[in-house]
């Protein structure tokens, strides 16, 4: 039997943190939450993540560009979210080599795709 995929949520407002997680665990997904970036990065989940989740403006510290650019070099697949998600943003997601980068609020299905796309690359 293969090991569910290990999914990182980098986000800093808990709630949503929370809803993140029980989402990802009702679909049998293994989840690691964390508040920040810096976080993510001192964590054993860094090298085992089959993708991250997060946040693009994350209070406090590194930004979720900041995080896909040191991320999707090792070729783990990074979902950026973003409340402002303009073209700039759009640009910046792309450069960072996120795999998709999602409006908040976004619709679940939506972020679902988004997923099951990443974890086929």
């Amino acid at each position: 039997m293969s090991v569910c995929p290990l999914i990182s949520v980098v986000e800093d407002d808990e709630g949503l943190r929370n809803s993140l997680d029980g989402l990802m665990r009702s679909l049998g997904y293994r989840v690691e939450t964390f508040a920040c970036a810096e976080e993510f990065l001192g964590s054993t989940a860094r090298a085992a993540s089959d993708c991250v989740i997060s946040d693009v403006q994350i209070v406090g510290g590194m930004s979720g560009i900041e995080l896909a650019q040191q991320v999707t070099p090792s070729g783990t697949p990074v979902i950026l979210m973003s409340a402002f998600a303009d073209d700039k943003v759009q640009a910046q997601a792309a450069a960072a080599g996120a795999q998709c980068l999602l409006k908040k609020p976004f619709d679940c299905e939506m972020l679902i795709g988004c997923i099951d796309t990443a974890l086929e690359d």
